[in-house]
């Protein structure tokens, strides 16, 4: 059984890696099997990926941190239900290839399992 208030750390623990381009830090709250999704659409295209394991998700997320930062992020809403937790957020993220910015809402669905994600499927429209 998680605990509520260990998921809520565990969570913002996540985020302020995320917005720290903490490579370390992010990869750190995932169990080594975990399932790792994002789903959404840029103003030119849909966008998909998906990694399992912790191996792929680390090549990722280093590609993602390299290629984004995250400015400006406030959670909006964090549900938690027992081992699974969803999360809406805005951030502006910043492309660090062309250095536009745009303000993005995300929804996050999160399973967790002995402290760690074993499950994050992310949704995101760019405004």
């Amino acid at each position: 059984m998680t605990d509520r208030l260990d998921t809520d750390r565990l969570l913002r623990r996540l985020y302020a890696a995320r917005v720290q381009s903490d490579l370390d830090g992010v990869c750190g709250t995932f169990s080594r099997d975990a399932k790792f999704q994002i789903t959404g659409a840029s103003h030119v295209s849909p966008i998909g990926i998906v990694a399992v394991g912790i191996d792929e998700i680390r090549s990722w997320l280093a590609l993602m941190i390299k290629t984004f930062q995250i400015n400006d992020q406030t959670i909006l809403s964090l549900i938690i239900d027992g081992a699974e937790a969803a999360v809406h957020w805005r951030a502006k993220i910043r492309s660090r290839i062309t250095g536009a910015a745009v303000m993005t809402e995300l929804v996050d669905l999160v399973q967790i399992r002995d402290g760690r994600i074993t499950s994050y499927t992310e949704f995101f429209v760019p405004r």
